[in-house]
């Protein structure tokens, strides 16, 4: 966790936290209940409580699961999405997806949050759901979805990729 401080004339004081020390890691099988609420994972509330955060933002994404924000994050991406160019189509349906979507949220005291009908029917959720950490967000798939998707991955190992890899990942030995 990195801190934010800045200095007055008298005193130092807190500012915030930097979004980018905040890390979601691991995958964990949840259940939805009757209500559409899920419990995050006392690993992941945890993480957003050291670094002061209360809210998050959950959203569609294009691969058919919901992404889950801390609050500094997503204002980093919304900021981007908004100044996308208007006037190109692939632009604005990103925005129209990804900003449409976005509902903030708190956990609850009990570490649940409630997904609208709206988001679980985008995702294709049943009872169980998948909560995946991906460093600065967590993905939440339906079960069923993550564990197709899983062995499409899985049957493509070995094979040419359509795309090649980024080059960031290059300098990456796993």
């Amino acid at each position: 966790m990195i801190r934010i401080v800045a200095a007055d004339a008298r005193q130092w004081h807190f500012v915030g936290i930097h979004p980018g020390a905040m890390r979601f890691r691991g995958i964990t099988k949840i259940s939805v209940d009757a209500k559409g609420r899920i419990a995050v994972p006392k690993h992941h509330r945890d993480t957003l409580i050291d670094n002061g955060i209360s809210e998050i933002v959950v959203t569609a994404d294009l691969s058919g699961c919901l992404l889950v924000y801390p609050m500094p994050v997503w204002q980093e991406i919304e900021d981007k999405l908004v100044d996308l160019p208007n006037n190109n189509p692939k632009a604005r349906r990103i925005q129209r997806l990804y900003i449409g979507y976005a509902t903030p949220m708190e956990l609850d005291g009990t570490g649940r949050i409630l997904l609208p009908a709206e988001l679980r029917e985008y995702a294709g959720m049943d009872r169980k759901v998948v909560l995946i950490g991906q460093g600065r967000k967590l993905e939440l798939w339906d079960e069923q979805a993550w564990t197709s998707e899983n062995e499409s991955w899985r049957d493509d190992r070995g094979t040419e990729s359509e795309m090649p890899p980024p080059d960031a990942l290059q300098s990456i030995s796993f």
